[in-house]
């Protein structure tokens, strides 16, 4: 105790003190104590009254001095199936007016002021009350009136009074002590049973998982301890069930469920407190089990086949979303094509760049940096390129690469707008600065005129104003910063020009610059510039200029030295236009894909589905609500490839998918879907160049101003070649194979180039010519060189066959020509389809003296036809015509024979005026080899010179015998090569062998009037 006085008691000591007092309460009320309390007063009551006993001791006095003395707190607890409250310490009030001393073997005499009357207890709705068992001691107990629950209060707190007996002077003053606070718990009891918060439970799973968790029960207890309120363990009373159940309820499959075996099971749970009491009542769980369902896309296929030309192919014609019965707010579905490592990002025409400008309707005047090596464009020649796409012409600069445009292609004033235009992939290989194209100083000083350039992720385009421009501060480079510039893909670059202004457009959207520097104007030189692809001229570089250029000593880039700023990556399609800015229109069309992803929905169909497509078209996604109108809109997606001749191999799909649930907790997923698209081989066209090969014409019609036409009869077919499979029987029959049949097709050219064979052509005396106005009107352009013209445009197969046609070869200096050769070869989508070669040789005639005569020739109309063959190369022969287009290929055989019998005839004439006692054999001889001379010989080429004079012919006997043997030999072997042949002839035509020799034996006369001997 803490009172005055009072030494203090260990926890024990107060126990056994409180104890005792206790017992010695019940004893006097009247209250039979047990065996062991007895034992336990005996043995500890001398120690309380010896405790006691060392209180101060006070003089009874007959006057009320002093209050009641309680301790200030007291707790207690009461069992709530019990009324009584121990409290720790004891209740009891002290009063120094009656000092007390009681043991059972001590007298204690007390005075009514020091007797303790009562105890009262304040607060509101307390349920106790407190009762005094002994006034002398002031002893008491607190004790409940009512029935206590823990479950409605745990515990109670109240304050107590102590008041005494006595009476002051007037008699009536009674003395109280001050309030002590008590705090009393009620003990709880385990009283209640766990009961479950369900009266069932039920579960649906699917067969083939193990489930971590199924479902849970929850059962709850009513009491108010955490011993008893505690559920601490649950059991499953079904036996043999491949469940199980833990403590917190959970209950999950101890092995694979299989709806084969069970449909449902039905288990009894039970469960148990902390204090072993068992629930009252178990509860039913009833697991059903359904076949396994996986949420996802169905009926869909991971390869898809497209034949080139069938137009759109639906890509997913019976797909179905499967969502297992699971309530679905919503859907947004992503179908992915990719095309990156296609061509240059996606298939495209692969038409030249200039080509290309022109398709989509640029103003013309386009300068190609970048072209496709050629005769006359070859500065390209030496560049790394990227043959793995179908003649798509991507150039590699490896850093070390770089190539000097020759002067002339292009010229730029920085007065006038321009347009840059290319296509570039570019990683970030570093800080330095890597130069796309640049003009620059060719000598001494290393001014940059203008260059577009990267540096990192940043693309910069540098202009320096004119020398002419007023000397002040103006906008010279232009800074941009994006991603597009170094992350390795193809993208699409095109730079609008117009100071102060520069645009660019980066995949067809336009992009201003985040940072613009300015610049004093040039100053004036007269040096000239180098335009370079891939880096940057700098001849000298012993002085930094001020792009702070890093000069390199020697580079392999052609054979150039001091280039500075290479690039490292691929360029493609890099073109200037001077003088005019590119549409967006134009743009646009240079960027778009000829291929992507088609959705064509009915407008009986399709409602609630909302639909997105790139602008490259190789991404749609559907979005909504129906999950049937979904599906019918997926069905639909297409892939449409546009190309004629695609470029073939594989496009991956991809599908992803977003599913809003209702229930968020249970939403499902839809997993992705890859498969791919596989572009087969297009069948390739055989591009086919026939008509006349061999023919001769007067040296007077060379050197004329028309000249001499080259491909009169030309004809450009295109076929290709198809298997037919047998119809009726014959295509169930192994035996019977498939057939080859070839059908002519119709589509555009882009290039044809015709070449002098042996010796150049030589300026000053030859020359191709063409017709202007007609080039104009199909959109053609030609380029000259030494070595021939090519044609370039893309156009129909009869628009280059009218306009090669109507060229023409002039030589005005033809006294030492004999003949010329030509080759033309024509190709379609920048090399992709080659022709095959068609040769010509013409072959000069020179006449000496030329004099009006009769052409029996021209007289003959019926063997003057023209002849056109598709796929056969046949050589066809003519002399001199007077008529350009009168080529006449089907009188070879009058040609060939007039020829021979005219060496004939000559070799006759000579050994006749030597010889004469031969002369009437040789004429035997003659007539002999006259009539066996009829045979079709268009196989063979025979050109003879009739300027060879008689003198030439009879220079020796010796000689001229000799040529007679080899003629004669000659002749024999021709007439047994081609005796076949003749017969065939005879019969195409349809004259009888003996009339056709004799008509033939009149037409071979030769008018040898202008000829000396």
């Amino acid at each position: 105790m803490n009172r005055e006085g009072a030494p203090g008691k260990s926890p024990e000591e107060m126990y056994i003190q409180q104890k005792v007092r206790v017992l010695l309460m019940l004893r006097k009320m009247g209250s039979n104590l047990t065996a062991s309390e007895e034992e336990f007063l005996r043995t500890y009551a001398g120690v309380v009254s010896s405790q006691l006993s060392q209180l101060p001791q006070h003089s009874i006095d007959q006057v009320n001095k002093h209050k009641p003395w309680l301790e200030p707190t007291y707790h207690g607890i009461v069992t709530e199936n019990d009324n009584t409250v121990l409290l720790d310490p004891p209740l009891i009030a002290m009063d120094k007016d009656a000092p007390l001393h009681f043991a059972e073997s001590v007298e204690v005499t007390v005075t009514k002021e020091g007797e303790i009357c009562g105890f009262k207890i304040h607060g509101q709705n307390v349920p106790f009350e407190a009762v005094v068992v002994d006034k002398s001691t002031g002893e008491g107990v607190i004790r409940s009136t009512e029935k206590l629950d823990c479950e409605l209060q745990k515990d109670y707190t109240f304050t107590i009074q102590a008041y005494d007996c006595g009476k002051g002077p007037d008699g009536t003053s009674v003395k109280k002590s001050h309030k002590a606070t008590v705090h009393i718990q009620v003990n709880d009891v385990n009283e209640y049973a766990p009961v479950f918060k369900e009266k069932s439970y039920k579960a649906t799973v699917v067969e083939g998982t193990q489930h971590s968790s199924i479902l849970r029960v929850e059962a709850l207890d009513a009491d108010c301890s955490p011993q008893f309120s505690q559920i601490c363990s649950y059991e499953i009373v079904t036996p043999d069930v491949p469940f199980t159940v833990d403590k917190d309820g959970y209950i999950k499959n101890t092995e694979k469920l299989n709806y084969g075996k069970e449909h449902r099971y039905k288990l009894t749970i039970t469960a148990y407190d902390c204090g072993k009491k068992r629930a009252t009542e178990d509860v039913l769980v009833k697991i059903s089990v359904k076949p396994a369902c996986t949420p996802g896309w169905q009926g869909w296929s991971n390869r898809i086949e497209y034949e080139p030309g069938t137009g759109a192919l639906a890509v997913f014609p019976n797909i179905h979303l499967e969502t297992c019965d699971e309530p679905v707010a919503s859907v947004q579905a992503t179908v992915e094509l990719e095309t990156s490592h296609i061509g240059k990002g996606c298939d495209r025409d692969t038409y030249s760049e200039k080509s290309l400008h022109r398709l989509c309707g640029a103003a013309a005047g386009t300068a190609e940096l970048l072209p496709s090596p050629s005769s006359n464009l070859n500065w390209t020649l030496g560049l790394p390129t990227d043959n793995g796409h179908d003649s798509d012409q991507v150039f590699e600069f490896n850093g070390t690469q770089a190539v000097r445009i020759p002067d002339g292609i292009v010229s730029l004033n920085p007065k006038e707008p321009f347009t840059i235009s290319l296509w570039m992939r570019h990683g970030p290989f570093g800080r330095k600065k890597e130069t796309i194209l640049c003009s620059s100083d060719k000598t001494d000083m290393n001014r940059h005129r203008y260059s577009l350039y990267v540096h990192g992720c940043r693309l910069i385009f540098l202009l320096r104003q004119d020398p002419s421009e007023e000397k002040k501060y103006k906008p010279a480079e232009f800074h941009w910063k994006l991603n597009q510039v170094c992350d390795e893909d193809w993208h699409h670059f095109v730079l609008n020009v117009e100071l102060p202004s520069v645009t660019l457009y980066v995949d067809g959207v336009s992009h201003e610059p985040f940072s613009v520097t300015e610049d004093y104007p040039l100053h004036p030189t007269k040096i000239e510039t180098q335009l370079v692809v891939g880096a940057c001229w700098q001849e000298y570089s012993g002085i930094e200029n001020d792009n702070e250029t890093e000069p390199v000593t020697v580079a392999s880039a052609g054979g150039d030295l001091h280039m500075t700023q290479f690039f490292r990556g691929n360029l493609a399609g890099l073109t200037v236009r001077p003088g005019k800015l590119a549409d967006k229109k134009v743009i646009d069309c240079l960027y778009t894909c000829k291929e992507g992803l088609d959705l064509q929905v009915p407008e009986d169909s399709g409602k609630g589905v909302q639909i997105q497509a790139s602008p490259s078209q190789s991404v749609l996604t559907l979005e909504g609500d129906d999950i049937g109108e979904l599906d019918k809109a997926m069905q639909r997606v297409s892939y449409l490839n546009s190309r004629q001749f695609p470029t073939p191999g594989i496009r991956r799909l991809k599908i992803t998918s977003t599913v809003k649930c209702f229930n968020e907790a249970a939403c499902i997923t839809v997993p992705p879907v890859e498969g791919y698209v596989v572009v087969l081989q297009p069948e390739e066209p055989k591009i086919s160049l026939s008509g006349v090969h061999h023919f001769a014409r007067a040296a007077s019609e060379f050197e004329s101003s028309e000249g001499v036409f080259l491909f009169p009869e030309l004809r450009i077919i295109s076929t290709i070649t198809r298997e037919v499979e047998p119809e009726g029987d014959g295509a169930e029959d192994p035996t019977v194979q498939e057939s080859l049949v070839s059908e002519e097709i119709v589509h555009d050219l882009d290039t044809c180039e015709v070449t002098v064979e042996e010796e150049e052509l030589n300026p000053d005396h030859e020359r191709l010519e063409v017709d202007v106005a007609c080039l104009q009107q199909k959109g053609i352009e030609v380029s000259h060189s030494d070595l021939g013209v090519v044609f370039t445009g893309v156009d129909t197969m009869a628009s280059y066959e009218e306009v090669l046609h109507l060229l023409r070869y002039r030589n005005w200096h033809t006294r030492s020509l004999l003949d010329r050769k030509f080759k033309l070869i024509c190709s379609e989508l920048n090399g992709r389809y080659l022709s095959n070669e068609f040769k010509v040789e013409v072959n000069v005639i020179h006449t000496a003296n030329p004099v009006e005569h009769a052409n029996h020739m021209a007289a003959q109309p019926q063997f003057v036809h023209p002849e056109h063959r598709s796929f056969v190369d046949l050589s066809g022969h003519n002399l001199a015509n007077p008529h350009p287009f009168a080529v006449v290929p089907s009188t070879a055989t009058v040609v060939i024979v007039v020829c021979v019998s005219f060496l004939v005839f000559m070799i006759i004439l000579g050994v006749f005026r030597i010889r004469a006692a031969h002369q009437r054999t040789m004429r035997d001889q003659d007539t002999g080899k006259e009539n066996e001379m009829d045979w079709d010989d268009s196989a063979l080429t025979i050109t003879v010179n009739p300027m060879e004079t008689y003198e030439d012919q009879h220079s020796s006997e010796e000689d001229e015998e000799e040529e007679e043997e080899e003629e004669s030999e000659d002749g024999e072997e021709e007439e047994d090569i081609t005796s076949a042949e003749s017969e065939s002839s005879e019969e195409e035509e349809g004259v009888p062998g003996d009339g056709q020799n004799a008509t033939r034996q009149q037409q071979l006369e030769w008018d040898d009037s202008t000829l000396s001997y």
